[in-house]
């Protein structure tokens, strides 16, 4: 299993895309992702039109999930939760780190 600790400010998906691409990992199991965000982008399907997406963002977060990284395309499903003891859940669109905000992946390279 490998870690990777994503500190820099700027967005997680992209900085997460961007470290798998620099270590060669093109295919693996995000077995976690924890941490806490300053922003996040959520994208669920509409329960009527399960093609619409609906997007939710939301501000300072604590996050953890799961996913894969596919053909070096990164595919996290997370919880949010946010003041108030509130979760919030799904597809991983984007989310905003740094400073104190940063977020631990953990990843197991398919063989």
């Amino acid at each position: 299993m490998e870690l990777i600790s994503l500190t820099a400010k700027g967005d997680l998906i992209e900085a997460l895309t961007a470290e798998a691409a620099a270590r060669g990992i093109q295919d693996a199991a995000v077995v976690s992702v924890v941490g806490a965000v300053r922003s996040f982008t959520l994208a669920n399907m509409n329960a009527q039109t399960p093609r619409e997406t609906v997007l939710t963002t939301g501000r300072y977060a604590e996050l953890s999930g799961n996913g894969e990284i596919i053909d070096g395309v990164v595919n996290i499903h997370v919880t949010c939760g946010i003041a108030g003891g509130t979760a919030l859940s799904g597809h991983l669109n984007a989310a905003e780190i740094g400073g104190p905000f940063f977020v631990n992946v953990y990843v197991i390279r398919a063989s």
